[in-house]
């Protein structure tokens, strides 16, 4: 019950963000609204809820699957970038390098960090 709790959590927020998104004509995709209100109400409410980790852990593992429509669409638009390449690879290595990072600098930054005990140049005295 869990599991399906969160998923629905997850779900809600990205029709929100789609509702949002139409209703307001904003020039972003009605996901990452969602993904920007979910974002919000952690931020305001200051801890994960375990249905929505529950189930976000369960999507991990699908991850692949979740964003192959969107790279087979890419053949139906093939044509429009044509003698735009260079662009496209300049954008996709910037953006998934700055992705990297990003994610890198939170784990870093919100992980717990492991318990560490004395160091040993603190024996060595």
């Amino acid at each position: 019950m869990t599991l399906l709790r969160g998923f629905l959590w997850l779900l809600g927020f990205q029709l929100l963000g789609q509702l949002i998104v139409e209703l307001l004509s904003l020039p972003i995709s009605h996901a990452m609204a969602g993904l920007l209100l979910l974002l919000a109400w952690l931020l305001v409410k200051g801890r994960l809820d375990e249905s929505v980790a529950t189930a976000s852990q369960a999507l991990i593992p699908l991850l692949a699957m979740l964003i192959m429509p969107g790279v087979v669409g890419i053949f139906f638009v093939i044509d429009e970038f044509a003698g735009h390449w260079l662009a496209v690879v300049v954008a996709l290595a910037v953006g998934t390098g700055l992705s990297v990072l990003t994610t890198l600098w939170l784990m870093l930054r919100l992980m717990p960090r492991p318990d560490s005990g004395p160091s040993e140049r603190d024996h060595s005295a």
